[in-house]
């Protein structure tokens, strides 16, 4: 049987991380597609990323796969510079996974976004 944490190790271990310092760096050059993968009730709580789009964990694979026509979001591309932000890093590892097992091949997990404003990056609520 797998267990949760199981999950996590192989999405941790698929899916590169990156600092906040270093995403912070590609956002302020316009660089890549930023995702928060929280729930709404999440977000409005703390903010996200300025920017940011909102995809819940939940509804990605149906933004993100261009055929579920009525839910795909086209600032998904398959070879887009994507980089996944949640509440600790977890549900942007498993999320980074499930877009890596759809063929995304530039997903990076920049982790909570506590860590995100700590470091100054630029936020939106």
């Amino acid at each position: 049987m797998t267990s949760a944490k199981d999950y996590l190790d192989a999405a941790n271990a698929e899916v590169p991380k990156m600092s906040a310092q270093d995403a912070i760096a590609k956002h302020a050059k316009g660089e890549g597609l930023f995702i928060d993968v929280r729930d709404s009730a999440d977000i409005a709580k703390s903010g996200t990323i300025k920017g940011a789009e909102r995809i819940p964990r939940g509804m990605m694979e149906f933004r993100a796969d261009p055929a579920m026509e009525a839910f795909y979001n086209p600032r998904m591309k398959k070879d887009a510079e994507i980089y996944l932000i949640c509440g600790a890093g977890g549900q942007a590892a498993l999320t980074g996974k499930t877009l890596r097992d759809m063929g995304y091949t530039n997903v990076t997990n920049i982790g909570g976004f506590p860590g995100w404003k700590d470091a100054g990056g630029p936020t939106e609520n």
